[in-house]
């Protein structure tokens, strides 16, 4: 077996079981008696607002200073929820290490063409996507309530006219879809808007309906729009992230399509494993090729073994995890492309 695993999220290997503690976070899991405590649990989420003046409630705030862009980052799910909470505690010190880690395996793609901000927020745990709707929506509610407060505060206080490139991944993504839906049927934030790169959750026509100024990219260059995929293999009918009954919008990053014309591997520019200091410890040219699936809208990737590049929380197939590594390369040039011709158009 090849050994190229996202060893950023390494710690779902060994919390795979964390569903079984759904039930906890109705009530707290008491620590062995010989163990350390750390107040990290949270059953009720606070509704006190974080202060987002303070830039130690920020992961990133100005990384890289001096781009012509700036980039507003949405950390993925880092919380496994094995404290029998259902929101990170930003008190949970070990965590946020984690947070940070996630966060640093994303910042290379943009890293060289935008300067970074990315909130610490109070995201929902793992356990908590396996409740049903109703139920989630106190625990989701208190998460987006941050990242919106983060959002506003930026925009009001730091970003001043400056283009912007917005980016998430999973939850991350999630919740990068409720502010395109709130924030960005203003036509200034519209104007300002290079892209969004909302990968890894799916965007829907039922979505673009109800909130019109959405707009999905339509190839490599154009801008004000969303960038979005699902990777699976072929054969996948169903997973936690796209369900059986859903098909989601996205475009091909190897060929810039959105239609599933096949892309060949030779167009993959490098595949890239990174790990929690955001260094390349495995890069392959050439890795896979891809297509998107005229039904499910998913990205098939067409050249690897599911066996080589297992979920650990994801059955072997659904490529969930390595949405941006797959891509890496292609990604980053994209990010450059759509950035120049945004600032070209000004």
């Amino acid at each position: 077996m090849k050994q190229h695993r996202n060893k950023g999220l390494a710690l779902c290997l060994v919390l795979a079981l964390c569903l079984a503690l759904l039930a906890g976070c109705q009530g707290e899991t008491a620590p062995a008696a010989d163990e350390p405590t750390q107040d990290t649990t949270q059953t009720t989420p606070a509704a006190d607002a974080v202060d987002y003046t303070d830039e130690a409630n920020w992961a990133y705030y100005g990384e890289g200073e001096g781009k012509a862009v700036d980039l507003f980052l949405i950390c993925p799910t880092v919380d496994m929820g094995e404290a029998g909470n259902c929101n990170m505690s930003l008190e949970d010190t070990e965590t946020k290490a984690a947070f940070l880690g996630a966060l640093n395996m994303e910042r290379g793609i943009y890293d060289e063409t935008a300067t970074l901000y990315a909130p610490y927020y109070r995201q929902i745990t793992f356990p908590v996507y396996s409740m049903e709707a109703e139920e989630q929506e106190t625990y989701l509610d208190l998460a987006y309530q941050d990242v919106s407060d983060a959002f506003t505060y930026y925009m009001e206080e730091v970003n001043d006219g400056q283009p912007l490139i917005l980016a998430g991944f999973s939850q991350g993504s999630q919740l990068l879809l409720k502010l395109l839906e709130d924030y960005f049927d203003q036509p200034a934030y519209q104007d300002q808007l290079v892209a969004a790169y909302c990968i890894g959750w799916p965007v829907t026509a039922a979505d673009l309906e109800a909130y019109p100024h959405l707009k999905m990219a339509q190839g490599e260059d154009d801008t004000g729009v969303i960038v979005s995929f699902n990777s699976e293999a072929e054969g996948i009918t169903e997973s936690l992230v796209v369900p059986a009954d859903t098909q989601t919008l996205g475009i091909n990053p190897l060929n810039w399509k959105t239609d599933s014309t096949p892309a060949d591997k030779s167009l993959n520019l490098g595949a890239c494993f990174t790990n929690y200091d955001g260094e390349i410890e495995t890069e392959i040219p050439q890795l896979t090729g891809a297509y998107l699936d005229p039904d499910r809208g998913t990205l098939r990737v067409t050249d690897v073994d599911p066996a080589d590049y297992p979920g650990s929380l994801f059955p072997d197939g659904v490529y969930h995890l390595y949405d941006y590594q797959f891509f890496y390369r292609n990604l980053q040039e994209n990010v450059a492309v759509r950035a120049e011709a945004y600032l070209a158009a000004q």
